[in-house]
């Protein structure tokens, strides 16, 4: 079960992706969300198989990948923010470009072994559940390969009018925010800001060496 959720939150985390439904969308040019998850993660899935680098884990590799495939269709502030929670806004703003830098760094180390275990997998993805107008909408999913189907929601939204971003997902029940959010407040009470920092700073570090780089 571990290593369906890690693969499945590794396919949208790194996250982090048939229908178009161009009757609520906001203009013709914006892609639909669920259309925008099926392409990210069809894309994603088929770079991956075809890139033997990326299924070695090779960190720098996989760090281009996010950059140019995945961060242009996620809200990583806003995603960011909300795991940090209430202390976000007390952070100066090199502070919280160093959150979402080493946030980042920590996302792509912890989940660069499942690489690995990409096979055969695709993405379905369900009907859309949404009302004309709506700038924020639930992208339901499934991850079929070898065994039972993997659960995995997108949560997007379209704040400015100019397109659909991921800011948070969704694997076998467990927001991926929520669980960040948990485990950061323990080292906010302990340290603040700086602690933080400090502390996923320390994970890639150790990710790092563990790995033998």
């Amino acid at each position: 079960m571990m290593q369906r959720r890690t693969l499945a939150t590794l396919l949208a985390a790194s996250a982090t992706l048939w229908l178009a439904a161009p009757a609520w969308a906001q203009t013709a040019a914006i892609e639909a969300p669920d259309a925008l998850v099926k392409r990210l993660s069809t894309d994603i899935l088929e770079t991956i198989k075809a890139d033997p680098e990326l299924r070695n884990g090779n960190i720098t590799r996989i760090s281009q990948v996010v950059d140019t495939t995945v961060m242009p269709y996620v809200n990583f502030r806003r995603m960011t923010s909300a795991a940090v929670g209430p202390q976000w806004r007390q952070a100066t703003p090199a502070q919280r470009e160093r959150l979402q830098q080493e946030f980042k760094l920590m996302l792509i180390r912890t989940y660069a072994g499942a690489l690995k275990q990409v096979s055969d997998q695709r993405i379905v993805v369900k009907p859309l559940r949404a009302a004309p107008g709506d700038t924020d909408v639930l992208v339901r999913t499934e991850v079929h390969g070898k065994g039972e189907p993997v659960q995995l929601d997108f949560r997007l939204e379209n704040a400015s009018g100019t397109g659909w971003k991921i800011y948070n997902l969704n694997v076998l029940g467990v927001w991926m925010v929520e669980t960040y959010r948990t485990q950061f407040a323990q080292e906010l009470n302990k340290g603040g800001i700086d602690g933080l920092i400090n502390a996923l700073s320390s994970r890639t570090i150790a990710a790092d060496a563990k790995a033998g780089k």
